[in-house]
């Protein structure tokens, strides 16, 4: 049956038994949303009664055939979902959390495409170029009948296996093929798919994978089984089919699901996914000016232990300073920082040596920062500065501008 698809930004709500462009939210659904929450101590959603209030993570939640996909936004910007829908593959796309050339071309040939799509295209692309290059083998040890001696014969299994059968030997011994833990790994990733994808496009694809796939032993992998995945340099071309393999059993939820419902949840933090995408704008940007560098996340002792950790620092050499840059995904109006902000910046600045601070917020307009100093003791001059910047994420074509980071470099007069 083919998935029915709602589609939210960030910050709304979606409420039992209403109509969404003909899809309805239902009450198993509500309460499979309720789990999930609970599950992750009640970080992704408001419980509201009879709905869900959304906060600032996006993404894509499938429960049985319905699709939930939240989508970023800023405050008064205008756009359709599915264009908001494209900024968020885009800012994924950058962030190397997904792979595609270019926004639009998963929507060649194929319409209401959603990020799941997206994630288990690539998974199967990957999968059928490991079936090309030719799937490895591995050396992995076996305990069971074996009609001929071979290996270590375990004397407490053979008399309590064995004791009538003499023909028969209980033996624990090596084998060599490619039934082992990374195909395992793959084939329940592709379990997960098939199940999820029946009525699309992907579905065949997944049974095309599947023919050409050897047969593997089911399991039940976790985190811990990823730890366990040995890596050496045959290994190394399964590196990004196992790490979306990874991103999807650990995120389908089926023990947090209400009776027989299965739940797929991926679900990312929108403040960091704006940081992160900053982040690289400002190092690609960086590369064209001679002596400026990029730090993100840079970390410094504070207090007994405790560090801190400004979200991006610039240094620039010929001016042999430094600047912060604080990005926070939401609207605020010019000059209503938050105190605990302020704060925050001021300690930045004097921990980094910069006098120059930045809190970065998206905007449907470019409003540089206006650098006001920090109040200074009576007798003492402030060397210490803070603004707010407004940086549009969108070129003239209204899609995410590709030189962003070279905008805010301009910010800092570094020539």
């Amino acid at each position: 049956m083919k998935a029915n698809r709602i589609q939210v930004f960030e910050y709304t709500s979606l409420f039992i038994d209403n109509d969404y462009k003909g899809v309805m939210f239902q009450k198993q659904h509500y309460k499979a949303l309720i789990k999930l929450n609970e599950f992750h101590k009640g970080k992704y959603f408001n419980i509201l009664h009879n709905g869900i209030g959304f906060k600032q993570f996006v993404g894509v939640i499938q429960i049985d055939e319905l699709i939930i996909e939240i989508l970023p936004k800023i405050d008064n910007a205008k756009g359709t979902k599915n264009q908001w829908q494209n900024v968020l593959i885009e800012m994924l796309r950058v962030t190397k959390k997904l792979k595609v050339q270019k926004v639009g071309e998963a929507d060649v040939k194929k319409q209401q495409i959603h990020l799941l799509d997206i994630y288990f295209e690539w998974f199967l692309n990957e999968v059928q170029l490991l079936i090309r290059q030719g799937l490895i083998k591995q050396y992995y040890k076996q305990t069971g009948n074996v009609k001929s001696l071979k290996g270590r014969l375990e004397f407490a299994g053979q008399i309590k296996k064995n004791l009538v059968h003499k023909e028969r030997f209980w033996t624990t011994h090596q084998i060599y093929d490619k039934d082992h833990l990374i195909h395992q790994v793959l084939s329940q990733a592709m379990f997960i798919i098939e199940m999820l994808s029946k009525g699309t496009y992907l579905h065949s694809r997944c049974k095309t994978a599947w023919f050409d796939f050897p047969e593997v032993k089911k399991i039940s992998a976790t985190e811990h089984t990823f730890l366990n995945i040995p890596k050496y340099r045959k290994t190394m071309p399964y590196d990004t089919a196992l790490a979306i393999a990874r991103l999807i059993i650990l995120n389908y939820a089926p023990n947090v699901s209400s009776g027989s419902e299965r739940m797929f949840a991926l679900l990312f933090d929108m403040n960091s996914l704006w940081e992160e995408y900053v982040t690289i704008r400002l190092k690609q940007a960086a590369i064209n000016f001679s002596g400026v560098t990029v730090q993100g996340q840079s970390s410094k002792s504070f207090w007994n232990g405790i560090s801190i950790r400004p979200d991006i620092v610039v240094s620039i050499e010929k001016l042999s300073q430094q600047f912060i840059i604080d990005a926070k995904w939401k609207h605020v109006g010019r000059g209503n920082a938050s105190m605990d902000d302020l704060r925050q910046m001021y300690v930045y600045n004097d921990y980094w040596n910069s006098n120059r601070a930045v809190l970065l917020y998206p905007g449907i307009d470019s409003v540089p920062p206006d650098f006001i100093a920090f109040s200074s003791l009576p007798g003492k001059t402030s060397h210490h500065f803070c603004g707010i910047g407004q940086i549009n994420i969108f070129s003239k074509d209204n899609v995410l501008d590709e030189m962003v980071g070279a905008r805010l470099l301009q910010w800092f007069d570094i020539g």
